[in-house]
C-alpha cells in the first residue's frame, strides 16, 4: 500500500504540499480545476488567488498536450513560495507563480488572457481570523469580488472565459456584477455535496460576448450512502485517487 504524504494532497500525477499556505487543497478548488473550459486554443491562464497551486496545475495537466502557459498570483508571500515549490515538483513546463496584489497586476496590459480562473475570497468581514494569512485568503478586504471582476475584465480576451467557484446563495449578486460589467454567464454548474444537502456551491464561467443559452449543469457529489457518485467520479477522474475503478453505463 502506497503511503500517502501528511503535508499536502496527493493526486494520480502529482503532489500539493499545502502546509505552508493559509488555503489547503479543496474540493471546491479541484471542481473548478477540472470543470473550467479548455480547449485548443486555450494558450494563457491566469489564477487569481492561486494558494498552493492546485487549480493551476490541474488546468495545466489538461493542457500539456498543447503550446501553454500557466501564471498564478496571490497576495500571501508564503502561499506564493509553497505554489513555486509545488510547480517545480510537477511534470509540467511553462508555469510561473508572482506575489502580487491582483488590482496591481500587469496594470497596464488588457485582453492577456484565454482564461482566467480563481477561487475568490467570499466571506464580507465580520469576525476577524486569528490568523492574518488566512483572513486575507478568505474575506473580501483584500479583493472584493468587483475588484475581482474588473481585473479579470481587463485582463480577458474577447474570446476567453472568466470562471470562478462560489458559495451557492453567493451565484446570484456575483452574475450580477458581472452583468454590470458587461461579462455574461456562458456557464454554470450547481453542486450538491449530498443527496440529503441543499445547493452548497456555483461553478460559474463568463465571458465578454453574451449567449442565448448558457449551459446550466448540477452536480451531487456523494449519494444517500455517502459514498462518491459517478458523475464526480467521472469529472476527477484523471486527478483523484479513487479507492474503486469508475464503470461507465
Amino acid at each position: 500500500m502506497t503511503t500517502l504524504a501528511k503535508n499536502g494532497f496527493t493526486f494520480k500525477r502529482f503532489f500539493i504540499a499545502h502546509d505552508k499556505s493559509p488555503m489547503k487543497v479543496t474540493t471546491d478548488s479541484c471542481l473548478l480545476g477540472a470543470w473550467a473550459p479548455v480547449c485548443a486554443k486555450t494558450h494563457t491562464v491566469l489564477d487569481i488567488g492561486c494558494g498552493c497551486g492546485i487549480i493551476g496545475l490541474m488546468l495545466a495537466q489538461r493542457l500539456e498536450q498543447q503550446q501553454y502557459q500557466v501564471d498564478a498570483i496571490d497576495i500571501d508571500q508564503n502561499a506564493v513560495e509553497q505554489c513555486i515549490q509545488n510547480m517545480h515538483n510537477s511534470p509540467f513546463k511553462h508555469l510561473n507563480a508572482e506575489c502580487i496584489d491582483a488590482k496591481n497586476y500587469r496594470y497596464d496590459q488588457q485582453n492577456h488572457y484565454d482564461l482566467i480562473v480563481s477561487n475568490p475570497p467570499y466571506f464580507d468581514v465580520a469576525v476577524s481570523c486569528r490568523n492574518e494569512q488566512r483572513q486575507q485568503a478568505r474575506y473580501t478586504q483584500s479583493l472584493n469580488h468587483i475588484q475581482l471582476i474588473s481585473v479579470a475584465k481587463r485582463l480577458l480576451k474577447a474570446e476567453g472565459f472568466f470562471c470562478v467557484v462560489l458559495p451557492f446563495d453567493l451565484a446570484q449578486q456575483f452574475s450580477q456584477f458581472c452583468l454590470d460589467n458587461h461579462l455574461y454567464l456562458h456557464r454554470a454548474m450547481t453542486v450538491n455535496y449530498s443527496q440529503t444537502l441543499p445547493a452548497s456551491l456555483s461553478l460559474l464561467c463568463y465571458a465578454k460576448y453574451k449567449t442565448d443559452n448558457p449551459l446550466m449543469q448540477s452536480l451531487c457529489m456523494r449519494d444517500q450512502n455517502g459514498i462518491y457518485t459517478i458523475e464526480f467520479r467521472q469529472l476527477l477522474n484523471e486527478f483523484y485517487l479513487f479507492n474503486k475503478p469508475i464503470y461507465k453505463t
